[in-house]
Protein backbone atom coordinates (compact mmCIF):
# COMPACT_ATOMS: atom_id res chain seq x y z
CA UNK A 1 0.00 0.00 0.00
CA UNK A 2 1.35 3.21 -0.84
CA UNK A 3 2.76 6.04 1.69
CA UNK A 4 -0.21 8.79 2.44
CA UNK A 5 2.02 11.77 1.66
CA UNK A 6 -0.72 14.77 2.57
CA UNK A 7 -3.94 13.69 4.56
CA UNK A 8 -6.12 16.83 5.28
CA UNK A 9 -9.72 16.82 6.94
CA UNK A 10 -12.21 19.53 7.36
CA UNK A 11 -11.30 22.37 6.63
CA UNK A 12 -13.30 25.63 6.71
CA UNK A 13 -12.75 29.04 6.06
CA UNK A 14 -14.92 32.25 6.04
CA UNK A 15 -13.89 35.66 5.03
CA UNK A 16 -17.15 37.61 6.95
CA UNK A 17 -19.85 37.00 5.44
CA UNK A 18 -18.75 34.18 3.02
CA UNK A 19 -17.99 30.62 3.40
CA UNK A 20 -15.11 30.47 1.79
CA UNK A 21 -14.44 26.73 2.19
CA UNK A 22 -17.03 23.85 3.98
CA UNK A 23 -15.36 21.15 5.06
CA UNK A 24 -13.29 19.95 2.43
CA UNK A 25 -10.47 17.01 2.71
CA UNK A 26 -7.88 15.54 0.88
CA UNK A 27 -6.20 12.14 0.96
CA UNK A 28 -2.99 12.34 -1.62
CA UNK A 29 -0.93 9.32 -1.67
CA UNK A 30 3.49 9.08 -2.52
CA UNK A 31 4.21 9.85 -6.41
CA UNK A 32 0.57 10.86 -7.39
CA UNK A 33 -0.09 13.94 -9.27
CA UNK A 34 -3.07 15.39 -7.58
CA UNK A 35 -5.19 17.98 -8.91
CA UNK A 36 -7.11 20.69 -7.72
CA UNK A 37 -9.57 21.95 -9.89
CA UNK A 38 -12.72 23.97 -9.96
CA UNK A 39 -14.76 26.93 -11.61
CA UNK A 40 -13.62 30.40 -10.80
CA UNK A 41 -14.68 31.03 -7.03
CA UNK A 42 -14.37 27.78 -5.98
CA UNK A 43 -12.06 28.27 -3.17
CA UNK A 44 -8.89 26.27 -4.82
CA UNK A 45 -6.60 29.19 -4.24
CA UNK A 46 -8.04 29.67 -0.62
CA UNK A 47 -7.64 25.77 -0.01
CA UNK A 48 -3.78 26.30 -1.25
CA UNK A 49 -3.17 29.30 0.86
CA UNK A 50 -4.52 27.17 3.95
CA UNK A 51 -2.33 24.43 3.14
CA UNK A 52 0.52 26.32 2.99
CA UNK A 53 0.38 28.73 5.79
CA UNK A 54 -0.76 32.40 4.28
CA UNK A 55 -4.58 31.91 5.56
CA UNK A 56 -5.39 30.42 9.26
CA UNK A 57 -8.13 27.71 8.62
CA UNK A 58 -11.24 28.00 11.11
CA UNK A 59 -11.55 24.37 11.34
CA UNK A 60 -9.66 21.42 9.81
CA UNK A 61 -6.90 18.87 10.55
CA UNK A 62 -3.59 18.12 8.68
CA UNK A 63 -0.90 15.67 8.62
CA UNK A 64 2.03 15.38 6.61
CA UNK A 65 4.31 12.55 5.53
CA UNK A 66 2.10 10.37 8.65
CA UNK A 67 3.09 13.57 11.43
CA UNK A 68 0.95 15.92 12.74
CA UNK A 69 1.19 19.65 11.33
CA UNK A 70 0.09 23.15 11.74
CA UNK A 71 -0.05 25.26 8.60
CA UNK A 72 0.68 28.62 11.03
CA UNK A 73 3.27 30.00 8.81
CA UNK A 74 4.68 30.15 5.41
CA UNK A 75 8.02 29.38 6.32
CA UNK A 76 7.45 26.42 9.09
CA UNK A 77 5.29 24.75 6.42
CA UNK A 78 8.42 24.85 4.16
CA UNK A 79 10.41 23.68 6.77
CA UNK A 80 7.29 20.81 7.60
CA UNK A 81 8.10 19.86 3.90
CA UNK A 82 5.76 21.70 1.73
CA UNK A 83 7.11 23.50 -1.14
CA UNK A 84 4.93 25.94 -3.73
CA UNK A 85 4.86 27.97 -6.63
CA UNK A 86 2.36 31.29 -7.09
CA UNK A 87 0.03 31.42 -9.66
CA UNK A 88 1.00 35.22 -9.96
CA UNK A 89 5.45 34.36 -10.26
CA UNK A 90 7.06 35.71 -7.29
CA UNK A 91 10.71 35.61 -7.93
CA UNK A 92 14.06 37.95 -6.81
CA UNK A 93 13.68 39.56 -10.25
CA UNK A 94 17.48 41.77 -9.59
CA UNK A 95 19.25 37.90 -8.34
CA UNK A 96 20.61 35.48 -11.03
CA UNK A 97 18.75 32.10 -11.50
CA UNK A 98 21.23 30.47 -9.78
CA UNK A 99 21.01 32.72 -6.34
CA UNK A 100 16.90 32.37 -6.63
CA UNK A 101 17.29 28.37 -6.33
CA UNK A 102 19.88 28.63 -3.43
CA UNK A 103 17.28 30.81 -1.47
CA UNK A 104 14.83 27.82 -1.53
CA UNK A 105 17.86 25.26 -0.20
CA UNK A 106 18.21 27.68 2.51
CA UNK A 107 15.91 26.14 4.48
CA UNK A 108 18.02 23.06 4.68
CA UNK A 109 21.20 24.75 5.92
CA UNK A 110 22.45 23.80 8.73
CA UNK A 111 25.17 27.04 9.75
CA UNK A 112 23.56 28.96 11.60
CA UNK A 113 24.00 32.98 11.60
CA UNK A 114 27.67 32.91 13.46
CA UNK A 115 29.17 30.69 10.51
CA UNK A 116 27.64 33.22 7.94
CA UNK A 117 29.10 36.70 10.30
CA UNK A 118 32.49 34.97 10.12
CA UNK A 119 32.51 32.86 6.93
CA UNK A 120 33.51 29.61 8.79
CA UNK A 121 34.96 26.75 6.48
CA UNK A 122 32.11 24.97 7.48
CA UNK A 123 29.71 27.50 5.85
CA UNK A 124 31.85 27.95 3.29
CA UNK A 125 31.53 24.43 2.10
CA UNK A 126 28.23 24.58 2.71
CA UNK A 127 27.70 27.56 0.26
CA UNK A 128 29.60 25.61 -2.09
CA UNK A 129 27.28 22.16 -1.79
CA UNK A 130 24.14 24.43 -2.13
CA UNK A 131 25.27 26.54 -5.43
CA UNK A 132 26.25 22.98 -6.76
CA UNK A 133 22.95 21.52 -6.16
CA UNK A 134 21.37 24.54 -7.24
CA UNK A 135 23.02 24.42 -10.46
CA UNK A 136 21.65 20.47 -10.84
CA UNK A 137 18.39 21.93 -10.55
CA UNK A 138 18.12 24.56 -13.33
CA UNK A 139 19.45 22.04 -15.41
CA UNK A 140 17.21 19.36 -14.25
CA UNK A 141 14.49 21.83 -15.48
CA UNK A 142 16.04 22.97 -18.44
CA UNK A 143 17.11 26.31 -18.24
CA UNK A 144 20.77 25.36 -16.59
CA UNK A 145 22.19 27.73 -19.15
CA UNK A 146 20.64 30.57 -17.55
CA UNK A 147 22.13 30.68 -13.98
CA UNK A 148 24.30 33.64 -14.26
CA UNK A 149 21.43 35.41 -15.88
CA UNK A 150 18.64 37.55 -13.41
CA UNK A 151 15.04 36.31 -13.13
CA UNK A 152 13.87 39.17 -14.82
CA UNK A 153 15.42 38.56 -17.92
CA UNK A 154 14.72 35.14 -18.22
CA UNK A 155 11.20 34.63 -20.76
CA UNK A 156 7.73 33.67 -18.82
CA UNK A 157 7.99 29.97 -19.66
CA UNK A 158 11.65 29.67 -18.24
CA UNK A 159 10.68 32.09 -15.01
CA UNK A 160 8.00 29.10 -14.17
CA UNK A 161 10.67 26.76 -14.57
CA UNK A 162 12.89 28.48 -12.01
CA UNK A 163 10.20 28.72 -9.67
CA UNK A 164 9.97 24.92 -9.85
CA UNK A 165 13.40 24.14 -9.58
CA UNK A 166 13.59 26.95 -6.64
CA UNK A 167 10.28 24.63 -4.98
CA UNK A 168 12.38 21.29 -5.55
CA UNK A 169 15.01 22.84 -3.96
CA UNK A 170 13.51 22.85 -0.36
CA UNK A 171 13.87 18.94 -1.05
CA UNK A 172 10.16 18.74 -0.14
CA UNK A 173 7.44 16.08 0.46
CA UNK A 174 4.97 17.65 -1.36
CA UNK A 175 5.44 20.12 -4.38
CA UNK A 176 2.10 22.39 -4.76
CA UNK A 177 1.69 24.35 -8.11
CA UNK A 178 -0.45 26.62 -8.22
CA UNK A 179 -1.55 27.66 -12.28
CA UNK A 180 1.71 27.02 -13.62
CA UNK A 181 0.38 26.43 -17.14
CA UNK A 182 -0.93 29.92 -16.94
CA UNK A 183 0.39 32.55 -19.17
CA UNK A 184 1.98 30.01 -21.10
CA UNK A 185 1.46 29.11 -24.72
CA UNK A 186 1.21 25.93 -26.01
CA UNK A 187 4.90 24.76 -26.75
CA UNK A 188 5.22 25.90 -23.32
CA UNK A 189 2.60 23.98 -22.00
CA UNK A 190 4.21 20.85 -23.44
CA UNK A 191 7.52 21.56 -21.72
CA UNK A 192 5.80 22.21 -18.75
CA UNK A 193 3.78 18.68 -18.65
CA UNK A 194 6.79 16.69 -19.52
CA UNK A 195 8.41 18.57 -16.64
CA UNK A 196 5.64 17.69 -14.03
CA UNK A 197 5.53 14.24 -15.42
CA UNK A 198 9.29 13.75 -14.78
CA UNK A 199 9.52 15.09 -11.60
CA UNK A 200 6.14 12.42 -11.19
CA UNK A 201 8.91 9.64 -12.06
CA UNK A 202 11.48 10.70 -9.85
CA UNK A 203 8.99 9.92 -7.03
CA UNK A 204 8.00 12.81 -6.02
CA UNK A 205 4.75 13.98 -4.76
CA UNK A 206 2.92 17.14 -6.71
CA UNK A 207 -0.51 18.84 -5.91
CA UNK A 208 -1.55 20.78 -8.89
CA UNK A 209 -4.31 23.23 -9.00
CA UNK A 210 -4.61 24.46 -12.65
CA UNK A 211 -7.40 26.07 -15.52
CA UNK A 212 -6.34 24.07 -18.30
CA UNK A 213 -8.48 21.21 -17.98
CA UNK A 214 -7.07 19.40 -20.72
CA UNK A 215 -3.55 19.23 -19.04
CA UNK A 216 -5.04 18.23 -16.05
CA UNK A 217 -7.00 15.23 -16.81
CA UNK A 218 -3.70 14.75 -19.02
CA UNK A 219 -1.16 14.41 -15.61
CA UNK A 220 -3.51 13.62 -12.77
CA UNK A 221 -3.46 10.33 -11.07
CA UNK A 222 -6.66 11.66 -8.79
CA UNK A 223 -8.65 15.02 -8.52
CA UNK A 224 -10.50 16.74 -6.56
CA UNK A 225 -13.70 19.02 -7.43
CA UNK A 226 -14.76 22.73 -5.57
CA UNK A 227 -17.71 24.49 -6.20
CA UNK A 228 -18.32 27.23 -4.00
CA UNK A 229 -16.25 25.68 -1.47
CA UNK A 230 -17.45 22.96 -1.28
CA UNK A 231 -16.21 19.57 -2.78
CA UNK A 232 -17.79 18.26 -4.94
CA UNK A 233 -16.58 15.26 -6.38
CA UNK A 234 -13.29 13.17 -5.79
CA UNK A 235 -12.00 10.35 -8.05
CA UNK A 236 -9.63 9.55 -11.47
CA UNK A 237 -9.71 11.87 -14.10
CA UNK A 238 -11.99 9.23 -16.00
CA UNK A 239 -14.66 9.12 -12.93
CA UNK A 240 -14.40 13.08 -12.25
CA UNK A 241 -15.48 13.85 -16.10
CA UNK A 242 -18.85 11.57 -15.78
CA UNK A 243 -19.55 13.48 -12.66
CA UNK A 244 -22.70 15.42 -12.79
CA UNK A 245 -22.01 17.57 -10.54
CA UNK A 246 -18.84 18.42 -11.89
CA UNK A 247 -20.49 18.73 -15.89
CA UNK A 248 -23.39 21.71 -13.98
CA UNK A 249 -20.80 23.18 -12.46
CA UNK A 250 -18.46 24.21 -15.22
CA UNK A 251 -21.22 24.08 -17.81
CA UNK A 252 -24.52 25.12 -16.24
CA UNK A 253 -27.19 22.98 -15.49
CA UNK A 254 -28.73 23.90 -19.14
CA UNK A 255 -26.06 21.88 -20.83
CA UNK A 256 -26.85 18.61 -18.94
CA UNK A 257 -29.36 17.49 -21.10
CA UNK A 258 -27.97 19.16 -24.39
Amino acid sequence: MSETILKVSGVSKRFGGLQALSDVGITILKGQVYGLIGPNGAGKTTFFNVLTGLYTPDSGSFELGGKPYQPTAVHEVAKAGIARTFQNIRLFAEMTALENVMVGRHVRTRSGLIGAVFRTAGFKAEEAAIAARAQELLDYVGIGRFAGYKARTLSYGDQRRLEIARALATDPKLIALDEPAAGMNASEKIVLRELIDQIRKDGRTILLIEHDVKLVMGLCDRLTVLDYGKQIAEGTAAEVQKNPKVIEAYLGAEHKTA
